[in-house]
């Protein structure tokens, strides 16, 4: 079976409140994630919530990294979606669990684009 994409939803519990807040350094945390998984950053934009959270998105050749914080709660909900066999999701999602200082990671991987390879063919000829 092949697939267009592999698709992290992440969730991160038990982070440092001050982290969580700090758009800057979740910016920074979420461009250095996809490098560190080998992805070509296209475009990133970022938005600091009143009076706290923090969501944002990493556009990149492959796909997209996309988060959203609760700092009063510990908690930040992830997403690394990446097309390809270039670039492995888990590699920034484990990064970003290092560096947020989470407790805990709870994490599932979905694939993507699943094609029937017969129904392709057939698709081509006509």
């Amino acid at each position: 079976m092949s697939a267009l994409g592999r698709h992290v939803l992440a969730e991160f519990y038990g982070c440092p409140e001050e982290i969580l807040n700090d758009i800057r350094r979740i910016e920074r945390t979420m461009v250095d994630a996809a490098l560190e998984a080998g992805a070509e950053i296209r475009e990133v934009a970022f938005h600091k919530f009143s009076p706290q959270g923090v969501s944002g998105v990493v556009v990149i050749s492959e796909s997209h990294l996309a988060i959203h914080t609760w700092p009063e709660l510990g908690y930040a909900a992830v997403d690394v979606f990446t097309c390809g066999d270039k670039v492995d999701p888990w590699i920034a999602a484990n990064y970003l669990k290092e560096r947020f200082a989470a407790d805990r990671l709870s994490a599932q991987e979905i694939t993507r684009g699943i094609f029937d390879v017969e129904v392709s063919i057939k698709a081509a000829n006509f």
